[in-house]
């Protein structure tokens, strides 16, 4: 199955408990002033690929806890975010989603196959006026965390990182998270 992807991470501590990979994928219309990454918000062709060779990419990462998928907005991707959570789960692997949108609105069959399948899920829209600051996981103080699972809990977010810098092998420098302040 084809998905239309910004880009990914290999690791980060700072996108859901534990060691993660991270997936952007392409396309979002909610289009929230002051997003983190309006970068993704263009439905146009990024880096077509499939959720098989993601997932063998994944595969080929040791020591991965789970995988984190966020956007532009996974829900308008759902049926390929939904395969690549379930290949995640069949292999023990725990599935955190970010999306714009709240969880009452998701009632689409393929919105709920993905949900099936996600542990945490961060959700509601980008809203730069409550921007949230030192808290794990949210941009903005309307956003919710869902446990969807009994896998993780409050618990578990208490000593995550907001934010990280990496700088890759290439000398490039990733900074991923929720800063305490937008990034112009």
């Amino acid at each position: 199955m084809d998905i239309n992807v910004a880009h990914w991470l290999e690791r980060s501590e700072s996108n859901g408990p534990g060691t993660r990979f991270v997936l952007w994928v392409q396309g979002c219309s909610l289009h929230c002033p002051g997003c983190w990454n309006p970068d993704t918000w263009s439905h146009g062709l990024r880096v077509s690929t499939t959720v098989e060779a993601i997932w063998e990419t994944i595969r080929a990462i040791d020591g991965l806890e789970g995988i984190s998928i966020s956007g532009g907005e996974p829900f308008e991707q759902a049926s390929a975010c939904a395969m690549l959570a379930e290949l995640a789960k069949i292999e023990g692997m725990s599935v955190l989603v970010y999306t714009g949108k709240t969880l009452e609105t998701l009632r689409l069959p393929e919105h709920q196959r993905l949900l099936a399948a996600v542990d945490i899920l961060v959700a509601g829209p980008f809203v730069a006026s409550k921007l949230v600051t030192g808290q794990p996981l949210l941009g903005s103080a309307n956003q919710r965390i869902h446990f969807l699972t009994r896998r993780y809990s409050e618990t578990d977010l208490k000593d995550l990182p907001v934010s990280e810098v990496l700088i890759r092998s290439d000398g490039t420098i990733v900074y991923t998270g929720f800063p305490d302040v937008l990034i112009e």
